[in-house]
């Protein structure tokens, strides 16, 4: 299994982040350096998950909205999509542009929620099944197994365990650390389709990156009624999701209210 190595501009932003005192200058020159990343940074700053604040219009202003969380996960996220490059590119653009919608609704739902961050949960989102381009690239049967597959739950993932000895997970767990994401959001992701998550450990899965697995359950839920190729969410990743974070088919009401004014 080849993880892709972490490129040389994402340790450049996590080495200018960990800083006592982080440079907007430095960080706004590597954003700038790349179009991609100049793009996603202002969308994602223009977004909902920033209210209501005037619209931003240059990188430097982006950068400045968005704080170093999210700074780093577009640096992450322009990075991970580069290492794709040799997969068919409509198949990617509609996995990218998938995650981004479920990062973005799981970010303003996260509000809604005392004690969940909207940037953690969005790079959660965001990133939480990265590691099935990773496996695409490993593995040439790969994809046609995805393609197939009519829930990329906890069945596939026993589909893969069973085809390749690994799975999205546990290999995504594997990037986010090389990768150097906050070992909450790896937690998260090495654990979201474990059927006993929500009786593991605190040691184990800590309940903040339990609540992140979550909010992004019930995002998933309620985009699937919005967003074309979403997954519809059922069943008792669903309802345990709902138990946890106590969401009512009022609270749902709600969520699908701000879901669809995030997404038009």
């Amino acid at each position: 299994m080849r993880i892709p190595a972490c490129p040389a501009i994402v340790t450049e932003v996590m080495r200018e982040a960990q800083r006592d005192e982080p440079s907007i200058k430095v960080l706004t020159r590597i954003l700038a350096s790349d179009v991609g990343m100049s793009a996603m940074a202002i969308k994602l700053a223009n977004s909902p998950m920033f209210g209501s604040g005037g619209n931003v219009k240059s990188i430097q202003q982006a950068v400045t909205r968005l704080g170093i969380s999210n700074i780093l996960s577009v640096v992450i996220a322009v990075a991970l999509r580069s290492t794709n490059s040799g997969l068919p590119a409509e198949l990617m653009d509609s996995f990218w542009s998938r995650a981004a919608t479920l990062a973005l609704s799981a970010g303003v739902l996260a509000r809604k929620h005392v004690g969940i961050s909207p940037e953690s949960a969005y790079t959660y989102a965001l990133f939480h099944d990265a590691a099935v381009p990773v496996l695409m690239i490993n593995f040439p049967d790969y994809a046609a197994l995805y393609a197939s597959a009519s829930d990329h739950g906890a069945p596939f993932v026993l589909q893969e365990q069973e085809h390749f000895r690994c799975d999205h997970a546990v290999t995504g767990w594997l990037l986010a650390r090389n990768w150097g994401l906050p070992a909450m959001i790896a937690s998260a992701i090495r654990y979201h389709h474990d059927p006993e998550l929500y009786i593991l450990p605190e040691k184990e899965l800590p309940s903040g990156a339990l609540a992140l697995i979550a909010v992004t359950v019930i995002a998933e839920y309620v985009v699937a009624e919005f967003a074309k190729d979403a997954e519809p969410v059922k069943g008792r990743p669903f309802e345990d999701a709902m138990a946890f974070l106590g969401t009512s088919e009022v609270d749902l009401d709600e969520y699908r209210d701000i879901v669809a004014a995030a997404l038009s």
